[in-house]
């Protein structure tokens, strides 16, 4: 049984909400000011708080540092009858967990004390995430356990003390760039600098300047002579990133650069050298570039010595737990966080989406959950509605599971009632349309496996309300 401590200065309302949550078996106690949830006896320990904004005194705003001070592990709902955006912001700012407008929906309330519930008591089983400091460093290094991460640790290991050119090919977003700096820190060179250059993001008389740099009055704008990156990367390593978008008339300045290890500024008669070790990363297939005409092949040799491709991470989840603590710890860094747990849910959402955006979007999904988390931990609420698809689509993996040949046919329905419940936050409806079953029906079901608040994200006492 929980404890909700409701501060309002409504009466009528204060009696209702009381009614409405004992009848779901919480023990509820009332206070009508802020002074009077603060006068509360020390041993009430509320699991959630519902706090009406507008009060005689203070306000439920002015009162929320003092009401988190006094219970710093409840999680705190505010109310309002006026739609400020303001109070809105201000609220949440200040360290509330959810805000409902008056008139209050049940439903909607309902939904609000779940979520509160699930972050306060947590589970068991979610999983504690390492939150030592996260330098720089640590920050960009490679993480991964699979086979095929293994590989490329070995053959950057390999690859690392040769002058060889490297091409790293794979989807976008895999990581190339992580691959390329990684080759570089490895090497003899890493004292000396590691230059990027976006092939794709200038058009080509900007990018040539931008490459092998250019004299003054050589174009419109160049008031003063600019040394180019192959220059600048002297001693060190470039990164050719996007390698595939150069034009033709480019591919041919490159190759002389990768064959004689010299080149010509733009507006210049003088040959210039670099020993830049030359790195090269795409995402497009290069055997069809060359077969179209569109690619010189002579180049794409030169390019690739030595080839590394990384796998989409789809085909690679289970680096999904390494990638998320190693990308968890930059954004507490990032953000001055420190999110440390995820929920098991979520761990399954992640392990089962497929992730077309690669390690780029998973970093995105969680730099994002953590901004959105008003405590130390990751829930579903947080995740977006695609992922969270994916634990009923595929709520049956050996992950959920663990040994399918276990279970009983109705054990194996269980679980994927409460799968498609939690991803849905407890709505019977969206349930109800994955599932493909009445409401009746549903309701039925929860209650035939007698299906708790913690397994369900609400209670079977809910039903009539959160439809």
């Amino acid at each position: 049984m929980s404890t909700l401590l409701i501060i309002d200065d409504d009466k009528a309302s204060c009696r209702m909400l009381q009614m409405h949550f004992r009848s779901q078996g919480h023990d509820i106690k009332l206070a009508h000011s802020v002074d009077e949830g603060l006068m509360q006896d020390d041993g009430l320990l509320p699991e959630v708080i519902i706090l009406d904004i507008r009060m005689p005194g203070r306000s439920g705003l002015e009162g929320l540092p003092d009401i988190k001070q006094k219970y710093p592990n409840s999680r705190i709902i505010m109310i309002t009858a006026f739609h400020d955006m303001n109070s809105t912001i201000q609220a949440m700012k200040d360290g509330a967990d959810d805000y409902i407008h008056k008139p209050i929906d049940l439903p909607e309330l309902d939904q609000a004390v779940a979520k509160a519930l699930i972050s306060h008591y947590g589970s068991d089983d979610d999983i504690q995430i390492d939150t030592l400091p996260f330098s720089d460093s640590v920050i960009n290094t490679m993480v991964g356990s699979s086979p095929a991460m293994r590989d490329i640790f070995k053959t950057i290991g390999r690859v690392a003390q040769s002058p060889a050119s490297v091409l790293i090919t794979g989807e976008s977003g895999t990581g190339k760039e992580l691959v390329a700096r990684a080759i570089h820190l490895s090497s003899e060179r890493a004292n000396g600098p590691f230059i990027a250059i976006n092939c794709a993001a200038l058009v080509e008389t900007l990018l040539e300047s931008d490459m092998f740099g250019h004299e003054k009055g050589s174009f419109t704008g160049a008031v003063n002579k600019q040394f180019g990156k192959f220059a600048l990367a002297n001693d060190g390593t470039i990164f050719l990133d996007e390698v595939g978008e150069l034009s033709l008339s480019m591919q041919a300045k490159l190759l002389r650069v990768l064959q004689e290890k010299e080149f010509i500024p733009v507006g210049g008669k003088t040959i210039q050298t670099t020993n830049a070790r030359v790195i090269a990363a795409t995402n497009i297939d290069f055997n069809e570039q060359v077969k179209n005409g569109l690619f010189r092949e002579d180049l794409f040799y030169r390019l690739q010595v030595v080839n590394i491709h990384i796998p989409p991470l789809r085909e690679r989840k289970e680096d999904i737990f390494d990638l998320a603590q190693s990308l968890l710890g930059r954004a507490n860094k990032e953000m001055n966080k420190n999110v440390n747990r995820v929920a098991i849910d979520v761990m399954h959402a992640l392990r089962n989406y497929d992730w077309p955006g690669n390690v780029r979007e998973l970093e995105n999904v969680l730099i994002k959950s953590v901004a959105m988390s008003p405590r130390d931990i990751i829930t579903a609420d947080l995740l977006p509605k695609k992922i969270l698809h994916s634990i009923s689509s595929q709520s049956m993996s050996e992950e959920a599971l663990k040994d399918i040949n276990t279970l009983s046919l109705q054990e194996i329905e269980k679980l994927h009632i409460q799968r498609v419940l939690l991803s849905n936050n407890g709505h019977k409806g969206k349930t109800c349309d994955i599932l493909g079953v009445s409401r009746p029906r549903l309701r039925r079901l929860i209650k035939q496996y007698n299906l708790t608040d913690n397994e369900t994200g609400n209670t079977p006492q809910e039903e009539t309300h959160n439809d």
